[in-house]
């Protein structure tokens, strides 16, 4: 029988383990008592983003894995949120040995292990393992559970892309760009620059592209980074959640600026027509890392408001944490379900 819900503290141990001769390192949090807990394995989005889903391109250090973990951890499930091999405190060690072998593969690697290292866990119910993701996380996440590596007991994707990554970056750019009087040749530019990526052709700078979008698509060719860009602007989530059997929720906030309701839920809703036990939450005030977001939507700036996504003293959306909670604890054991 599973634990009921936990009331204490919960308590958190930070671990380490050896992954294709690199360190991997999480943070596990456990309720109080001594299990069996179900386990969920929190996956970071996209870029250097660490274990708390904080990043060094943006400011703030309020990560919202680390309010998730506390959060579901108190609920009663034993949680691992983990860094990306190239970043937190492993980075320097690690990034001549990842060097020119990032791959969806190694991403899904990274899940797989922190997985693993959770079910070791004395109290962890193995047989009940769910992933939580975040943006590009829904990917390396699905990856791994088709593969069986592991096999989740149910998915949780939030903010996650129904679109291919390439097709969604391409619209976080233009939706950057089109209020620019020449957002038109800029967006032409662009796709041009991405061609020539594709057709493997060297890189040369579009004149009429912003310098930071030339140097961005420039970072495609460095070496450390080449082969994993030539997988993932064509890894496409939708295509992989339609051959999923397992519960599956999916979140997306009415606050969300980076994926869209309908450009990327409706894909998802569609991929999933055929799985019954999947559902789909939209709460009103979520943003893309379900911090809760107050003011209306036609008021947020993109950029302004991926600044802020980490400030201090923001807390994570009611709604959605509720929904999220909701669905582990139905998806556990009756006695979760309080």
């Amino acid at each position: 029988m599973l634990c009921p819900p936990a009331s204490a503290e919960p308590v958190s141990e930070r671990i380490t383990w050896l992954l294709d001769g690199t360190t991997a390192a999480a943070t596990v949090t456990l309720p109080e008592g001594s299990g069996p807990w179900p386990g969920v394995v929190l996956v970071p989005g996209s870029g250097p983003t660490d274990r708390d889903w904080n990043s060094p391109l943006l400011p703030g250090r309020n990560g919202s894995a680390a309010l998730l973990a506390d959060a579901i951890a108190k609920a009663g499930f034993a949680v691992i949120r983990y860094d990306k091999r190239f970043t937190g405190p492993y980075a320097a060690a690690n990034g001549p040995l990842l060097s020119g072998k990032l791959s969806l593969r190694s991403h899904m690697e990274e899940v797989s292990s922190a997985a693993a290292e959770l079910k070791k866990r004395p109290g962890v119910a193995a047989d009940k393992i769910f992933a939580l993701t975040n943006s590009e996380g829904a990917v390396h996440a699905l990856n791994a559970h088709l593969a069986g590596e592991p096999e989740f007991a149910g998915l949780i994707l939030t903010g996650a892309p129904g679109r291919s990554m390439g097709a969604l970056l391409r619209g976080q750019i233009e939706a950057q760009v089109s209020p620019l009087p020449q957002g038109k040749e800029i967006m032409a530019g662009y796709d041009k620059l991405v061609a020539r990526f594709q057709a493997g052709l060297p890189f040369a700078p579009e004149p009429a592209v912003p310098q930071a979008i030339n140097n961005m698509v420039a970072g495609f060719y460095v070496p450390a980074n080449l082969p994993f860009m030539r997988e993932f602007l064509s890894a496409d989530p939708a295509r992989l959640a339609a051959g999923v059997k397992a519960p599956v929720l999916l979140v997306i906030g009415g606050k969300d600026m980076q994926v869209d309701r309908r450009l990327d839920g409706a894909p998802l809703e569609k991929a999933l027509a055929g799985n019954k036990s999947a559902s789909f939450a939209y709460p009103a005030d979520a943003d893309h890392l379900l911090k809760h977001e107050p003011k209306p939507r036609e008021q947020l700036v993109p950029l302004l408001v991926q600044n802020n996504y980490n400030a201090a003293g923001r807390e994570l959306d009611g709604e959605a944490l509720k929904v999220i909670i909701d669905w582990l604890r139905s998806r556990s054991a009756p006695e979760l379900k309080k």
